[in-house]
């Protein structure tokens, strides 16, 4: 089995180490490196090719939106977990905008860390249905006129199908609820799942729960 390359990025040493002893133990994790800043992470990530960025965001001199910016950009981009101290923060919602897979608190407990790092090195964000819940409200007051016009533009693009499977994935359904859901086989979800992330140029599907946010999909939803 190929252990899961994990990076540690965080300004605070005592939290480095932590992570490091809490992650280190697990059989099918290695730490490939470790840095205090976001402005050493582009190079560390040539160097080490980590499969998952586990990113601070307030860092002194580069922050981790910015770093989770310029990774996320890149065609080989490892998957990026923000840590942080707050459940609904503008900045967390930036860096999920951004592409980061999910976040995880700092006191989170370990067991919960370590399943967090594999599954969204399977390819799953890390976001219950309650924290995409919170994160829609707090984004509530961030979508305004020009946000909702350019997220109805793109959703535009998607037919009916991919729509409602979009509204679905805003709803923070996991693809097996959401096959019930709509009377599909889970396979037919992932497909229609890859082809919203193509057709709307976006990495995850935690953006496509933003994006169906700010084009008003999820405001007939509240009362499901």
């Amino acid at each position: 089995m190929t252990a899961i390359r994990v990076l540690l990025v965080d300004d605070d040493p005592l939290v480095r180490a932590g992570l490091s002893f809490m992650l280190g133990g697990a059989d099918d994790l290695e730490i490939v490196g470790e840095a205090a800043d976001g402005g050493e992470v582009e190079a560390l990530v040539d160097r080490t090719r980590p499969d998952v960025v586990l990113m601070d965001i307030r860092m002194p001199t580069v922050d981790g939106l910015t770093a989770t910016e310029a990774l996320r950009r890149r065609e080989d981009a490892p998957q990026v977990v923000v840590l942080t101290t707050f459940h609904a923060d503008d900045q967390v919602l930036r860096a999920l905008r951004a592409g980061a897979a999910g976040f995880v608190l700092k006191d989170t407990p370990p067991t919960e860390i370590v399943d967090a790092v594999r599954r969204v090195a399977a390819g799953d964000p890390v976001l219950s249905p309650a924290v995409t819940r919170q994160l829609m409200a707090h984004a509530a007051g961030d979508a305004g006129d020009t946000r909702r016009t350019r997220a109805r533009d793109r959703v535009a693009a998607l037919n009916d199908r991919e729509r409602e499977v979009a509204v679905a994935v805003g709803r923070g359904l996991a693809n097996a609820e959401i096959a019930a859901e709509l009377y599909m086989s889970v396979a037919t979800v992932k497909t229609h799942v890859s082809r919203i992330l193509a057709k709307l140029d976006l990495n995850n599907r935690v953006q496509i729960a933003l994006l169906a946010h700010d084009a008003g999909l999820l405001e007939d939803t509240d009362n499901l």
